[in-house]
C-alpha cells in the first residue's frame, strides 16, 4: 500500500477504536512506538495497545495528517493530533500534540512507527504539573541521548 494510504489508515484507526484494523498496517513483527506508553511489538500488541491504553486514558480522538512523503522504505509525515483526557484531574479536558510520524516500510506495511512529538504544551494545557512535565521531558531527553544518532553531540 502506497504510504500516504496506509498512514491515513492506521490513524483513522486509531481514531475509530479499531486496534486490529490500527495492527494490519504493521508486519507481523511490527513495532509502535508510541511516545507516551513506549513500544508495542506484534500485532496482539499493538491492538491491545489502542484498546486497552488510548482508549483507557482518552477518548474522541482526532488525526490530521499533512504532507506525507516516502522514498519506499521510510515514510514521514506531519500530524497534529487531539483527544479528550480521561484521566483524573484531566478528565473531560481537550488537549492536542503536533509532531512527526516515522515509519519504517516493509512489503507495503509499517515494519516500525515511531514519533517526534512537540507533546508538552499539550501535557500542560491538562493542567499537568511542571515536575510531573519535568519527568516527561526529562525521559524523552534520556531517549534522545541513548540513541546512536546522537552520538558525539554530548
Amino acid at each position: 500500500m502506497e504510504f500516504g494510504a496506509l498512514i491515513r489508515q492506521m490513524t483513522q484507526s486509531v481514531c475509530d477504536g479499531d486496534g486490529d484494523r490500527v495492527a494490519a498496517c504493521f508486519t507481523e513483527d511490527g513495532v509502535y512506538h508510541d511516545v507516551f506508553y513506549g513500544a508495542f511489538e506484534g500485532r496482539s500488541k499493538i491492538a491491545e495497545m489502542i484498546h486497552n491504553y488510548f482508549y483507557r486514558d482518552a477518548c474522541n480522538f482526532r488525526w490530521d495528517l499533512h504532507q506525507p512523503v516516502s522514498d519506499g522504505t521510510t515514510g514521514y509525515c506531519r500530524y497534529v493530533f487531539s483527544y479528550e483526557s480521561l484521566l483524573g484531574d484531566a478528565k473531560g479536558s481537550r488537549t492536542m500534540f503536533e509532531g512527526v510520524a516515522i515509519a519504517t516500510l516493509e512489503d507495503g506495511l509499517i515494519m516500525s512507527y515511531t514519533e517526534v512529538a512537540n507533546a508538552s504544551p499539550g501535557l500542560r494545557r491538562m493542567g499537568f504539573a511542571p515536575e510531573r512535565l519535568a519527568k516527561f521531558v526529562d525521559k524523552q531527553g534520556a531517549e534522545l541521548a541513548a540513541r546512536k544518532e546522537a552520538k558525539g553531540h554530548l
